[in-house]
């Protein structure tokens, strides 16, 4: 049996759907509210699909590259370690990524809405690391794809309710729970670090 509010902590830091909103106001603004609502739906599929398959490809891809799972669970966790020191000290989500909007949006509900706001690689990696065949059972993986899956559904009801979160916690808000997010995630990441050294010495054995 998973842990999972352990998993769904991880989903939340790595996805942070608080940081996304600010991107979703940048990159909707000119849009009627049936238009945003269609571009919600669009991004979340969009960051679901992408998730999805690292969470079944991941690790038959790196199977297939013969790289075993704990060096990729130590580069994993280092990324992710770097991912989250740029939260907490580089710009914050939404200023990073607000940076990479167009002046065409056709198809900011992809870029960088859905990849790499949504479906982030931090939340990549931990698709991979939290499904692991040697650790987790098909039931357990199953598990962990619904409690991201239900990540992913908090964020695109958040978005939904983008214009009211705004007023409430402002883009100053949302930067300060993208840098705890950042804090949360750095803490995962140097845990995974640990493991995926403790697993390769077993394995050196």
């Amino acid at each position: 049996m998973i842990d999972f509010l352990a998993v769904f902590i991880t989903f939340f830091a790595v996805i942070d759907p608080i940081g996304t909103l600010p991107v979703f106001i940048a990159v909707t603004e000119q849009y009627d509210q049936k238009t945003k609502r269609r571009v919600a739906l669009l991004a979340t599929i969009a960051a679901a699909c992408v998730l999805l398959f690292f969470l079944v490809m991941g690790e038959i891809v790196l199977t297939a590259l013969s790289i075993p799972l704990p060096a990729f669970q130590i580069s994993g966790g280092i990324v992710l370690f770097l991912f989250a020191l740029n939260m907490i000290f580089g710009d914050s989500k939404p200023d990073e990524e607000i940076k990479m909007l167009q002046d065409s949006h056709k198809e900011t509900a992809i870029f960088p809405l859905a990849v790499p706001s949504i479906a982030s690689p931090g939340a990549m990696l931990a698709a991979v690391l939290l499904t692991k065949n040697s650790t987790y059972t098909i039931w357990e993986q199953m598990q962990t794809a619904l409690v991201m899956l239900s990540v992913l559904v908090l964020t695109y009801v958040l978005m939904l309710l983008a214009g009211v979160i705004n007023r409430a916690v402002g883009s100053s808000g949302a930067s300060v729970i993208s840098r705890v997010m950042g804090l949360i995630l750095s803490s995962i990441a140097t845990t995974n670090i640990l493991t995926g050294l403790s697993e390769y010495y077993k394995v050196m054995q």
